[in-house]
């Protein structure tokens, strides 16, 4: 099935609140214009170079957000032109994406990533920690928190996702705000779990593009 077909096909079956991100890491520019064609306009990039790459080769509709873990040294690179970080780790990033937004003359939406995986591998903030984290960012004038972004636990086991996707919902409820209001959990392989424990930003690659190579 085509890029396209594959797109037109998920947008029909996801709810009409939940928004697609389209993940393009290591696609070619062509692909991303076959998506982008069939009406596609937010695309996720997880490595700076090849983000900052496309940002110039691609139409200027595009909206890019960084999905992979972010160091505080490549911000600059992102800062004029990123519309939403989803990978905010670390209080020292936020000051760093504050700084940077502020040079740019601009304000820039971030997510806060959540470790709720079994493995430590992952990044992200504690559970406990996030609503500190919320409290210390009000002080960043350049940046604005979103929402909350986790990735689940490599696995099978659609019970541990589940059970990973109640925790990061169960505190999304908590804190959620008229501003606080985005939820991405869900992947190409477990997006409807996540969808039905309340994502409404979905991160999908392989359900659009194919398999990476």
């Amino acid at each position: 099935m085509s890029i396209s077909r594959k797109l037109k096909s998920l947008i029909s079956s996801i709810p009409a609140n939940v928004t697609l991100v389209a993940v393009s890491k290591t696609k070619s520019n062509n692909d991303i214009l076959s998506a982008y064609h069939a009406g596609q306009r937010i695309f996720g990039e997880n490595k700076v170079q090849e983000l900052e790459k496309k940002h110039k080769e691609l139409p200027n509709e595009i909206q890019w957000h960084m999905i992979g873990h972010l160091q505080t040294n490549k911000v600059k690179h992102i800062a004029p032109f990123i519309s939403l970080i989803h990978s905010v780790d670390s209080l020292k990033l936020l000051q760093e994406i504050n700084k940077r937004a502020k040079q740019n003359n601009r304000t820039i939406d971030c997510l806060l990533q959540v470790h709720i995986a079994i493995e430590n591998t992952k990044f992200g903030f504690r559970i406990e920690d996030v609503r500190k984290i919320i409290e210390e960012a009000k002080k960043f004038k350049n940046i604005t928190i979103k929402g909350l972004m986790a990735m689940a636990t490599f696995t099978d086991e659609s019970k541990q996702i589940n059970k990973e996707f109640i925790s990061i919902h169960n505190l999304f409820e908590k804190i959620k705000t008229k501003k606080i209001n985005t939820l991405s959990i869900g992947m190409s392989s477990d997006y409807q779990l996540a969808i039905n424990n309340g994502s409404n930003m979905i991160r999908l690659g392989s359900a659009i593009f194919g398999n990476r190579n």
